[in-house]
């Protein structure tokens, strides 16, 4: 299983391009450097070489407040939300970014996290509400400068965030050690619940 990703074919990259017009409003990395991440062992949340060590980041990551926006698209009747918070390092680069991604009509939700480049992604990324049940996120898709692990929350996950205090997220380096990072809760069961702080309209061609 290789932990490397392989070059998306056209159709992915246009299908991929208009999904991340639609979840985030700034999209800074050109699609032509998509990645997609091939399914393996991380899909069952099994790794191939299990981690030898553990240590924590070496640089700091400070994060922000959760935020909620939306994003309407014309002629649509569904509109999609993303509540949202972002890690940054003392540099004010990008770090770490957690979605929960609603569309309105849906019961399912989807949790998405970007991550720095340079992991063991087979691994996929262990995530733990507190100290309770941990659960396994397989990375999906890269960019030259991002990681992106996503799939269809756990209700019972989300449910855990909105009572909890921190989501712990551990990862796998490329020397196979763990990494971990936790991120506040105390504001997402009412940033999520609450009107969004900005709504924003999206063409997307067919």
């Amino acid at each position: 299983m290789s932990d490397r990703c392989a070059p998306l074919v056209p159709s992915r990259i246009a299908a991929l391009a208009a999904l991340s017009l639609l979840l985030s409003p700034h999209v800074a990395t050109s699609v032509l450097a998509q990645q997609r991440v091939e399914p393996g062992a991380a899909a069952d949340g099994k790794s191939a070489i299990a981690p030898h060590g553990e240590r924590k980041a070496v640089r700091e990551i400070k994060y922000g407040d959760w935020q909620k926006f939306c994003f309407d698209t014309p002629g649509s009747n569904n509109t999609v939300c993303r509540t949202s918070i972002a890690g940054t390092w003392d540099t004010g680069q990008s770090a770490v970014r957690a979605d929960l991604i609603e569309r309105e009509g849906e019961a399912k939700a989807r949790l998405q996290l970007f991550l720095p480049v340079g992991l063991y992604l087979p691994a996929g990324v262990k995530l733990t509400v507190d100290r309770g049940k941990p659960y396994q996120l397989p990375y999906v898709w890269c960019m030259t400068n991002t990681c992106i692990a996503g799939s269809v929350a756990d209700p019972q996950l989300v449910q855990d965030m909105e009572s909890g205090e921190k989501l712990t997220l551990e990862i796998v380096d490329s020397s196979v050690q763990t990494l971990s990072t936790s991120l506040p809760l105390n504001q997402f069961a009412t940033v999520r619940k609450a009107a969004p702080a900005r709504t924003f309209q999206q063409d997307l061609d067919e």
